[in-house]
């Protein structure tokens, strides 16, 4: 009798309850609501009869009526077996009823595509042509990450987005392509009431019609890998107008194949801005607390030159050589100098950090696992989880950008989302002492060849063949 007395008043005093209704899908809130007053009735029954039954036939020694025990009574089974059905009855029928229309779209339905990956989302709205091109896993690489297939011209005004924030119209019907590139995936937003799975090799879709104005978290419900929880994005509900000056400023995939590779030769009057302080080869320059950039691949240098350069790392307050970097960023004018500057760096030799920090290696390689499902075994990077390299980087910088991260002076940009996945994962280093063994492992790994570009990758193929 506790248990349902608690149990009811938990539930009306309970400061959990469902998110605020933000589409079409009410019915769906109907469908729990029934299931719940059903569970609990029964809940509710099941557990006072017990309460009955236990009070009832007590032992009262001499006075006790011992109960009968009737393994048939045709009476019984036939009120168990009709409310049963009932209840039954009651929680399929409405959630039949709701799934039929969950997966039939309405024909004028907007469709747009949302891509799950170990561990972000990324997105493809349709053209002006108001068709999505085809795509294959053969296609994926670093120029193509969605895998669309070059030679489909209904993909070329596809829009692009790369970033886990996607913009759709309000009052109008939403259908969401969901596609997997590696492990299961679960796409929902609860003031949707929306969630479906995305599995490798399928396409799956869900559907609704945003009814409010917002900004709603996208989360993976589906246990996808160590990150699992990091994986979130943004979906913002817009007016018709504001949606509009959205898309428009979105990249097509055409324009973004006509980006190319960077001009190393280009690339070169560009670096000796940067050579000042990251040495002519990229060798670093501890005491211009200037870590090395030689060997790291050219995908993560642009990223994070980008990030300087429109504020999304080097604004906080205490990052003091982050606002350094920032206005030397801005000396290179667009993204075309990026990715020659980031060209050029790519093609000076290879050096080895220099290593000042000791701890214990071994407790160190335990705490390492973690760092290695992102960044490999052996710390060479993986562009697919862009991870960046950590083998032959300077402990002394991979000691700061640690501790910027766990003190939130690194990561906490709303923009910055892989940033935003180390300050969760920097958190199982719980002190310095952690960190120093962690690094003192990472010295011991062996060394290893820089990451190839995609050009140079494709040609080394090319020449297998």
């Amino acid at each position: 009798m506790l248990l349902v007395v608690g149990s009811i008043a938990f539930h009306f005093l309970s400061p959990w309850w469902f998110t605020p209704l933000a589409s079409n899908w009410g019915a769906i809130d109907d469908t729990i609501t029934i299931t719940f007053w059903v569970t609990g009735a029964v809940f509710v029954a099941i557990n006072l009869f017990m309460a009955y039954s236990v009070f009832r036939f007590r032992n009262r020694g001499e006075n006790s009526k011992p109960a009968k025990y009737e393994p048939e009574n045709t009476k019984l089974e036939v009120w168990l077996t009709v409310v049963t059905a009932i209840g039954v009855a009651a929680m399929l029928a409405p959630g039949l009823y709701v799934w039929n229309e969950f997966v039939n779209v309405p024909e004028e339905a907007w469709e747009l595509e949302a891509v799950g990956e170990q561990w972000r989302w990324t997105f493809r709205l349709p053209g002006k042509d108001n068709k999505h091109g085809t795509s294959d896993p053969s296609f994926v690489n670093i120029d193509n990450p969605l895998g669309l297939n070059p030679n489909d011209a209904n993909g070329q005004d596809d829009l692009i987005v790369m970033s886990n924030i996607v913009h759709i119209p309000i009052d109008r019907p939403v259908k969401v392509l969901l596609r997997s590139k590696d492990v299961l995936h679960d796409f929902a937003v609860a003031q949707f009431r929306v969630k479906m799975d995305l599995v490798p090799g399928l396409v799956s879709y869900l559907w609704f019609t945003p009814t409010k104005l917002g900004t709603y978290e996208i989360l993976c419900e589906e246990l996808c890998g160590l990150a699992h929880f990091t994986m979130r994005g943004r979906v913002v509900v817009d007016t018709q107008e504001d949606f509009e000056a959205w898309r428009d400023s979105q990249m097509t995939f055409a324009e973004s194949m006509q980006i190319g590779p960077g001009d190393p030769i280009a690339g070169q009057s560009l670096y000796a801005v940067c050579a000042a302080c990251h040495g002519p080869e990229g060798e670093g320059n501890v005491a211009l607390n200037s870590p090395k950039l030689s060997g790291q691949a050219d995908w993560y240098l642009r990223r994070q030159i980008g990030y300087f350069k429109h504020g999304i790392r080097g604004a906080h307050e205490d990052d003091v050589y982050g606002k350094q970097m920032a206005p030397m960023a801005a000396v290179l004018a667009d993204e075309t100098a990026i990715r020659n500057v980031s060209a050029y760096i790519k093609t000076l030799p290879e050096h080895r950090g220099d290593y000042s920090i000791t701890g214990d290696s071994n407790r160190g390689r335990n705490l390492y696992v973690t760092c290695g499902t992102c960044h490999g075994l052996n710390g060479q990077g993986n562009y697919a989880l862009n991870a960046p390299r950590l083998n032959g980087q300077e402990d002394w910088y991979l000691k700061r950008q640690l501790k910027n991260f766990r003190q939130g002076i690194r990561g906490k940009h709303p923009f910055d989302l892989f940033g935003q996945q180390m300050v969760s994962m920097s958190q199982m280093l719980r002190n310095d002492t952690d960190i120093n063994d962690v690094l003192a492992y990472i010295n011991t790994l062996p060394p290893i060849e820089p990451p190839l570009t995609n050009q140079v990758a494709e040609a080394t193929m090319q020449g297998g063949r």
